[in-house]
């Protein structure tokens, strides 16, 4: 089946087989150019950050903020924020499952609210709340769950009624819900944005930040990190930060470092422009039927964890390329709008403006990496983010610097060392688990 220009169709037809030479969905994201004055470059560096997404700059923010701020960033694409991070949706959730990812999100919330004041570096922080929808028994008694870890976080979180919800959401039907969580301080941001604030306040503080710069190697001498070989030249330092994405797994095998990062597709999509959509929409969750969504100016956007999943062994690319590229599959997200059309009857009828799509990295036990190597002195980790890069930058850069600064970390830190995988896996069972971790991340007590 051959379909018309894509901003001409609506989703009911994605749900077939369509002809994907016959139809392309080219997204050009926002890049993040430095101004000239911001290309610097430098042969010598306290800390050397590697990867210029939300998690490398959010790292580079946290480290100014606690007062390192003899760092270099290296980014070896023209731009920062270039590869996964204008893919993310932005979404900022609080609301979790245990204490410690609570208490993550709360500091990112309070981070983003923080650098939202500033006029002139902002991130796009919209605090419009969140609703979280269940559509079974089951579900209400974990959101009953979820919010007794709320409250012992200090994070406001309240159960309302399907006549509460609709003020909220007039578009949406509510009929289904069987319970509906309320968060206020929730809300979205944009990733792109949000990396430029973190880069503007980190050089203010003195950090510094060089791209088209390619690391080629991680010079280590008697099992200390000593320098990073780009394509320009050789920096000298006395600490790595990993924070690479999709790449993170070759940085580390660089240094002898096998670790389970695994790159897993996620998409979602964007309609065109429809009446009774604005952006200040709280973002709406439906875990029973893996979606999220929020609008997007006057446009829906939709996404969600489809329970048959794409990853990608990452040996089976190079430092020097990229992950596979993906192409939209309307398959999933027509099923995407399939589940959404009880709640939400118009979304099969909206034309598709964008797609977004990208490989964000899992773990087989989906939890960070982050934190120093015990094999090799110097080498930290601030990767396999699980989807929550944007989302949890701040806390994962205060997490990093926890693990760096502080003579004792806290228990849930530690829990995230590298070491964890030093021995006791293979890659076939990994990337079977990271991938599971994605297409269940909305089952119930995940």
């Amino acid at each position: 089946m051959v379909l018309a220009p894509i901003e001409h169709q609506s989703l009911n037809q994605y749900r077939v087989g369509v002809d994907q030479q016959a139809l392309r969905t080219t997204v050009t994201p926002r890049s993040c150019d430095l101004p000239p004055n911001m290309s610097t470059n430098s042969s010598q560096a306290e800390i050397v950050i590697i990867g210029g997404g939300a998690v490398g700059c959010a790292v580079a923010y946290s480290l100014a903020k606690a007062g390192k701020t003899d760092v270099l960033l290296l980014e070896k694409e023209p731009t920062l924020a270039a590869v996964t991070t204008p893919q993310a949706a932005g979404l900022v959730g609080q609301v979790r499952n245990s204490i410690e990812r609570t208490k993550l999100a709360m500091w990112s919330v309070k981070t983003f609210s923080h650098l939202e004041r500033d006029a002139q570096a902002r991130p796009g922080w919209r605090q419009v709340g969140s609703l979280r929808i269940a559509l079974c028994d089951e579900r209400v008694d974990e959101f009953h769950r979820m919010k007794q870890v709320a409250d012992k976080s200090g994070l406001e979180v309240i159960f309302i009624d399907q006549k509460a919800a609709k003020q909220k959401w007039p578009l949406m039907n509510f009929d289904r819900a069987k319970g509906i969580l309320w968060c206020p301080s929730d809300g979205y941001l944009q990733p792109s944005d949000l990396t430029m604030s973190y880069v503007a306040h980190a050089r203010r503080s003195g950090v510094r930040f060089q791209t088209n710069a390619a690391v080629r190697n991680i010079v280590v001498k008697h099992g200390r990190v000593i320098g990073v070989e780009t394509d320009g030249g050789t920096v000298q330092c006395e600490m790595v930060i990993n924070a690479a994405g999709a790449h993170a797994y070759h940085i580390a095998s660089g240094v002898g470092l096998e670790l389970p990062i695994v790159p897993v597709r996620h998409e979602y999509f964007v309609t065109v422009h429809s009446d009774g959509l604005e952006p200040n929409l709280p973002v709406v969750r439906i875990p029973d039927t893996t979606l999220y969504l929020r609008a997007e100016i006057n446009s829906l956007l939709c996404g969600g964890w489809e329970p048959k999943g794409l990853s990608t062994d990452p040996r089976r690319f190079s430092l020097d390329s990229n992950p596979p590229p993906i192409d939209a599959d309307w398959d999933v997200l027509g099923w995407f709008a399939h589940q959404l059309g009880p709640e939400m009857p118009a979304v099969e009828q909206l034309g598709v403006r964008n797609v977004f799509k990208g490989w964000p990295t899992f773990t087989p036990d989906g939890r960070f990496i982050v934190g120093e190597s015990s094999r090799v002195k110097g080498f930290i980790m601030a990767g396999g983010c699980n989807a929550h890069g944007v989302s949890g930058s701040a806390g994962i850069g205060r997490h990093v610097v926890e693990s760096i600064l502080e003579t004792d970390p806290s228990p849930y830190v530690k829990s995230l060392s590298p070491d964890r995988f030093d021995r006791g896996w293979d890659w076939p069972t990994a990337q079977r688990q990271a991938q599971h971790y994605y297409e269940t991340y909305y089952d119930l007590g995940h």
